[in-house]
């Protein structure tokens, strides 16, 4: 059931959630996106914003927020599947 009190508007929020479901790296192109840093810095700050439109923890936020920035400074990668 949809919150009255909300203050952003249905539209809003459904902009939002079509924005991250073509932002998300799926399983089927993961390894095409796995290294690039501006799509996953990208997919992490619409991650944010989703939060914020519907009344996420801030202490997520801030973290997928630190995460983008360190995509998007290029300071960490992906470490790759894991060996077995």
């Amino acid at each position: 059931m949809a919150n009255k009190n909300s203050k952003w508007n249905p539209s809003t929020k459904k902009l939002v959630k079509e924005l991250h479901s073509n932002l998300t790296i799926d399983n089927i192109n993961w390894h095409k996106f796995k290294n690039d840093s501006d799509r996953r810095s990208a997919e992490l700050l619409i991650s944010a914003i989703s939060q914020i439109v519907n009344d996420g923890e801030v202490d997520d936020i801030q973290s997928l927020i630190n995460q983008a920035l360190l995509w998007a400074k290029k300071e960490i990668k992906d470490p790759g599947c894991p060996k077995v």
